[in-house]
């Protein structure tokens, strides 16, 4: 397990939950970073959420456009992703304002004891951390 103030690599048990959970992120939903780290059983770990989907976003194929802030806007600068996440989640049928704003109580992922594709019930993604709950 990483350690206070280190990043998990792509290895880490807590990298492989979060993976599994943003690739379970259905079409036209969003979740938010927090949401994300507390399915992995981190809530603490939003941070490493957005490095995780950073640095492995391409490698696995990740739908990074799907995760946003907690605020329910697009946490990228506009020099930086922004217009491009927008552009996705538009594509996606995700009502975004210009400023980045999505409505979170008609858009946001609420998962439902759902887990990602090819796992059983009761076997959800949380790693060394316990229940995905």
């Amino acid at each position: 397990m990483p350690r206070f103030g280190e990043f998990p690599t792509s290895a880490d048990p807590f990298c492989a939950s979060v993976r599994a959970w943003i690739a379970a992120i259905p079409r036209g939903k969003v979740a938010t970073y927090g949401q994300i780290a507390r399915l992995a059983g981190k809530p603490w770990g939003a941070r490493q959420v957005s490095w995780i989907l950073h640095s492995q976003s391409e490698k696995y194929r990740l739908p990074w456009q799907r995760v946003i802030g907690a605020n329910g806007r697009i946490s990228l600068p506009l020099n930086s992703g922004f217009f491009e996440q927008r552009r996705l989640l538009r594509r996606e049928g995700v009502k975004v304002d210009d400023r980045g704003g999505v409505d979170l109580k008609k858009f946001l992922w609420q998962e439902m004891g759902e887990f990602p594709p090819g796992k059983k019930k009761g076997t959800g993604p949380a790693g060394p951390w316990g229940s995905p709950r």
